[in-house]
């Protein structure tokens, strides 16, 4: 068989994403490095499929050969060290010409670095975020190779037909040169945890100051995949609140540890944040979120100790409540997926990546774990406006947060009166207070700054980019004077 492409690493998402390149009818070559998982994933395809297009090789010479050149070739291993093992043991059957794409979630400079290397040897790469989970990988994912666009025309044909369908095309696009890809899927991945922190948040609220039951809470949440929060996310979460245990005596939700795990998608968001200089308070507190559950031993010790305030009465009927709730995660939501976007558009133009925004979104609007009736609306924001500085000012999202703002303040105070911390909301309403803001308080910390380490500042009655210092003492007075231009 001459393959049209080969897929190393046969985990569930590897097996997945095989079974559904062969459904789409392209020949497809496997292999594992242990041989089992190679039968397995033969033994799946020929219960599964009805043509046979997928085969196992046992040996990397003999898997690499099956596939027609020039040769391309997608790894799913975990990130880190057992990529650059797999691409050593490729590269030693690999031509000039072959492409390696890497589908797991790796560091973007890892990326970079690999490109970099495989040069001499004429091999392209591609790293490639692949969002969905087992399922969107076996049915269609949301994909986001960046590298080579040489490389990625290779590919094209068959990642279009695996990608997720949605109404204005597949799920996948060229996202830029480099580590684009990674990088793109990295923010997407934070983006996902301030979605799931702000529901989660929605939930304590609604099980612990509104007393609810797991039922009416799945029906509330049921109810909100309706409109304007309609999202794999809140859909899921509605059927986790009716699973029962084996015995029927329980809900699943409520035997579960509250010690929440993480990959590192996350930390590497907020990181790049803090490199590109953007804001991304509310995938920072979803992290810390995470961080405080693993505190578990410290949290049970510590309740003992430090009370919460008096719980008042709820001064709200409940069905109020409950859209108050709501509204305040879709004004969040907003501020979240702004902060999210805006990173995306700094690093594009910091590293000259030329990304498109609109089609960004519009690549995660089916298959992936964001997936959301939202994001159309982003796509129509950055198509009209490919220069946008932040959804925020967007004439649609704008009149949403105007609207939502207040309820987002209600349920933050609600919060703090009942004790009910909730990071990621006020996070949400912390950054909107702040970007709204024509004069923050950064005037006072810049005076410290030159006052301790003469770091100079600038002036709002001069122009722009005239830099001075100030002799705040008798110990800071120089030659020049008390206070001086640098410019």
């Amino acid at each position: 068989m001459s393959a049209d492409i080969g897929l190393f690493g046969l985990g569930v998402m590897g097996q997945n994403l095989a079974l559904n390149i062969a459904e789409k009818g392209f020949k497809i070559a496997v292999h594992n490095r242990s041989s089992g998982k190679v039968d397995t994933t033969v033994a799946r395809a020929k219960k599964e499929l009805k043509d046979q297009t997928l085969t196992g090789y046992k040996t990397m010479k003999d898997f690499v050969a099956a596939i027609r050149k020039p040769r391309a070739v997608i790894i799913l291993v975990k990130a880190g060290k057992a990529v650059d093992l797999t691409i050593e043991k490729l590269v030693e059957h690999m031509e000039p010409g072959d492409i390696i794409v890497d589908g797991g979630n790796e560091w973007f400079p890892n990326t970079v670095r690999r490109g970099r290397d495989l040069e001499p040897k004429k091999i392209l790469y591609i790293g490639m975020g692949v969002s969905g989970g087992e399922e969107g990988a076996r049915n269609g994912p949301s994909m986001m190779p960046g590298g080579p666009e040489e490389a990625y025309k290779r590919i094209e044909p068959i990642v279009k037909k695996c990608a997720a369908q949605v109404d204005d095309g597949p799920c996948v696009t060229w996202i830029g040169p480099g580590g684009a890809g990674n990088y793109v899927k990295m923010v997407h991945n934070g983006i996902e945890y301030g979605d799931m922190q702000l529901i989660a948040e929605a939930y304590d609220l609604m099980k612990n100051v509104v007393e609810m039951s797991n039922d009416e809470i799945a029906a509330t949440f049921d109810e909100w995949n309706k409109g304007e929060l309609q999202s794999f996310l809140i859909e899921i979460t509605a059927k986790i609140f009716t699973k029962k245990t084996e015995d029927g005596k329980d809900y699943v939700v409520d035997k579960i540890l509250d010690k929440t795990g993480m990959k590192g998608t996350g930390r590497w968001t907020v990181q790049e944040g803090a490199e590109q200089s953007v804001p991304l308070s509310v995938v920072a507190a979803a992290l810390e979120g995470r961080y405080l559950s693993g505190l578990l031993h410290e949290r049970k010790q510590a309740c003992k100790v430090l009370p919460g305030p008096k719980p008042p009465k709820l001064s709200f009927e409940k069905k109020e409540m409950i859209s108050m709730i709501r509204e305040a995660m879709y004004t969040a939501k907003i501020c979240s997926y702004a902060q999210g976007m805006a990173l995306i558009k700094k690093a594009g133009e910091r590293f000259e990546w030329n990304l498109n925004l609109g089609e960004i979104a519009r690549i995660w609007k089916g298959g992936c774990i964001i997936r959301a009736v939202f994001l159309d609306r982003i796509k129509k924001a950055f198509d009209a406006n490919s220069k946008l500085a932040s959804l925020l000012v967007d004439p649609s999202f704008c009149s949403d947060v105007v609207k939502g703002q207040e309820k987002l303040r209600t349920v933050v105070k609600t919060g703090i009166d009942f004790g009910i911390s909730c990071p990621a909301f006020t996070a949400a309403l912390n950054y909107y207070d702040s970007y709204r803001r024509e004069r923050l308080p950064a005037n006072l910390t810049q005076a410290q700054r030159d006052f301790f380490g003469a770091h100079t500042y600038e002036r709002v009655d001069k122009p722009e980019g005239e830099y001075f210092h100030t002799a705040w003492t008798s110990a800071h007075i120089s030659a020049a004077g008390s206070t001086y231009s640098l410019s």
